[in-house]
């Protein structure tokens, strides 16, 4: 590890100034931080610790019923919340799934979503995979047993966030302030896929900081869902994860509106219109959504040690479109 010193800026804008300059990378829980630190994939100059800038922290529901999540919102607080356990369900189940409950106390919103990939041939100092600028990726050929099954190409890392998934699912939009002013980018946008540039996994520029998350109100008769399969229960990241959104009509059990969105499938948090297309004005039931299940997994192409996960995935967004839309799954 080399050698870097640790400053704490004063406020946002000097926080900016900060991060725009070469050498210098953003500290907040440190989770992810410390091992790419330790791994030899980062070493910079200075870290610029974000924790005492209050206006990157908290929870709370807006007087339209949106809901704020600060960038440095712990990851059990946003489990815990009740508004956010009553109102957006399947964003407390995605946080409170994360990691460990030690983890979970020092994590944060932001380090959730922007984390680097877990893939062991990017986090390996001794190889300079395509992700590190280098000319292959090695998990097309090599152990590719946790790697992508859909949108691959010519990278096959999974994008490894609990919490993207049901914020995407739920419509939420990301705040960034950097040197060149405010943004507001919609989540389902700002993860971009390795045909684009296989060294990044964000639209996320020099000096920005991702300051918050807003989530707009549920519309009526919402339910949402985040369900996952690990190999170990007590900790690790899944091998297939989906977070469900659907809005039921009371009355004609038709589904109004839904979102189906899949990780650790793909180098994104990856929405799946084709199982939304065959849910739209459907009356839900067991074939419905086992029908949606095989639309989400019609384009997968799996490597040859991942097949496994097309299984799992159909079964995984099956229970989920279930649960989300309240019908058993008998």
């Amino acid at each position: 590890m080399n050698r870097f010193e640790v400053v704490r800026p004063a406020d946002l804008p000097n926080a900016v100034r900060l991060l725009a300059q070469p050498g210098h990378i953003a500290l907040a829980g440190g989770v992810d931080v410390l091992d790419l630190l330790k791994q030899q994939i980062v070493a910079p100059r200075t870290l610029v610790d974000l924790k005492g800038l209050k206006e990157l922290d908290g929870i709370s529901i807006s007087p339209d019923g949106g809901l704020r999540l600060g960038a440095l919102a712990r990851l059990s607080d946003v489990a815990a919340a009740g508004p956010v356990r009553e109102h957006f369900t399947a964003v407390a189940e995605g946080a409170g799934e994360a990691a460990t409950p030690q983890i979970r106390n020092l994590g944060t919103v932001g380090g959730n979503l922007l984390q680097r990939p877990r893939c062991w041939y990017f986090r390996n100092p001794d190889i300079q995979c395509l992700k590190k600028g280098g000319r292959i990726c090695y998990a097309l050929n090599g152990l590719n047993r946790y790697h992508a099954i859909l949108g691959g190409s010519p990278s096959f890392i999974v994008h490894p966030s609990n919490l993207a998934l049901p914020l995407v699912a739920h419509g939420a939009s990301v705040r960034l302030i950097g040197p060149g002013g405010e943004r507001i980018v919609v989540l389902d946008q700002f993860f971009s896929l390795p045909s684009i540039d296989p060294t990044r996994e964000n639209i996320l520029r020099p000096g920005e900081i991702l300051v918050e998350v807003t989530v707009p109100r549920p519309p009526a008769n919402a339910r949402s869902t985040y369900m996952e399969v690990r190999e170990k229960q007590s900790f690790d990241w899944p091998l297939v994860s989906v977070a469900a959104m659907l809005v039921i009509d009371p009355r004609s059990r038709m589904v109004r509106d839904s979102r189906v969105v899949l990780g650790a499938v793909a180098p994104i948090p990856w929405r799946s219109r084709e199982a939304e297309q065959v849910l739209s004005g459907a009356i839900l039931n067991r074939k419905r959504a086992a029908d949606a299940a095989d639309a989400a997994l019609k384009d997968a192409r799996p490597l040859p040690h991942n097949a496994y996960k097309v299984p799992i995935a159909k079964a995984l967004v099956r229970r989920a479109v279930l649960r989300a839309g309240g019908v058993e799954d008998t």
